[in-house]
């Protein structure tokens, strides 16, 4: 059987946050944050259960998981990218709308009242109104409609520059919301690919493991615990905790605070709450509620928040992982990570250690 996860602990931590989740940790982690201790000698240990049974190799099945899942986290990644491009186009093109209507509907008072001039003219003979000073009799006349002909030029010519710059505003807005409107239809087709591969990547796992007896499907969780605890003794004993002691950040001890209360809901790719999380919709609402915007995806929150070195961090940073910034976690303290892991998994606690370390950032630097 499974040993039970640490997080069921942390669950009931509320206000007490990073202490209790160094404490829990002390308590209950045992070797997840330690050495691990596989038998040898229990029946599919090592390389699996297959052999001389000749049943199905549990390790090889393993890691043809984990690839598949790797693969959807890539593509979630993705697709949140394209649903948040998404939003920010549709904002874009809402906004041009509103400017080309405003612009329509000054262009046509405009257009009225040139009409207006022109029917004007038409009524005077057409006969320009500085033809008619210089043809007229009276002098003073002359001088007073000098003036009123100088202001109605001015005018005249605004009213032209008016007409000419807002005619050319909404050719421009119009063009603009082409564009952006071209763009957004990219973008749906880029989620629909993105979504496509997640669904398909998810199904070949899903397929995988129900096609496992139970007995063989609860192995298989032992061997994922065991991977990872194997990958989290390596990273302690590389001494990465050596002499790191730094205290979260008042910003960071709400957002871990935050990110406790979410322990046990179920990841789903895609989801930022308040039910269901991926793991970089947990890490953007967690720092939300501390009083700091961070980017949506992983990738984005790796490539815009300031980067740290793993031999400073402090709880609250962020962890991200693998080569292409796909996963990114909440570092807790004590070699701990708290984060949504995968599809068919909860939030939890569990070794920092356990995945490939991309590098930590630190959204409140």
């Amino acid at each position: 059987m499974r040993r039970p996860l640490i997080s069921s602990t942390l669950a009931s931590s509320g206000r007490h946050g990073p202490l209790v989740v160094a404490c829990a940790l002390v308590l209950l982690a045992g070797p997840a944050l330690g050495t691990a201790h596989a038998d040898p000698d229990r029946p599919g240990a090592g390389a699996g259960s297959g052999g001389r049974g000749g049943g199905p190799n549990l390790e090889e099945i393993r890691k043809e998981i984990e690839r598949l899942h790797d693969k959807a986290e890539s593509a979630t990644d993705a697709y949140n990218a394209a649903e948040s491009a998404t939003k920010k186009q549709r904002k874009r093109i809402v906004e041009l709308a509103k400017r080309i209507d405003t612009a329509q509907g000054k262009l046509d008072t405009l257009h009225d009242t040139a009409g207006a001039m022109a029917r004007a003219q038409y009524r005077s003979g057409g006969v320009p109104p500085a033809a008619k000073l210089i043809l007229g009799d009276d002098p003073e006349d002359f001088l007073r409609g000098l003036s009123l002909t100088h202001k109605g030029q001015q005018a005249t010519r605004s009213f032209i520059g008016t007409l000419t710059e807002t005619r050319s505003q909404l050719r421009g807005d119009a063009k603009d919301a082409s564009d952006a409107w071209q763009k957004l239809e990219k973008t749906r087709k880029k989620k629909a690919a993105a979504k496509k591969k997640v669904n398909g990547r998810l199904k070949q796992a899903k397929k995988i493991e129900t096609g496992l007896k139970a007995e063989e499907r609860e192995r298989l969780r032992e061997l994922e615990d065991e991977a990872a605890e194997a990958k989290q003794a390596k990273w302690l004993k590389s001494g990465v905790l050596d002499g790191l002691d730094g205290k979260a950040s008042p910003a960071g001890r709400r957002a871990i605070e935050w990110a406790t209360k979410q322990l046990g809901k179920d990841y789903v790719w895609g989801a930022e709450g308040p039910d269901t999380f991926d793991c970089s919709g947990l890490t953007m609402r967690a720092w939300e509620a501390a009083g700091v915007r961070i980017p949506r995806t992983s990738q984005e929150q790796w490539k815009q928040l300031p980067h740290v070195p793993v031999d400073r961090m402090r709880p609250g940073d962020l962890i991200i992982y693998k080569k292409d910034a796909s996963h990114v976690g909440i570092y807790v303290g004590d070699g701990a990570l708290l984060h949504a892991p995968r599809t068919g998994r909860q939030i939890t606690v569990e070794g920092a250690g356990s995945m490939p370390i991309l590098g930590v950032v630190r959204p409140d630097k």
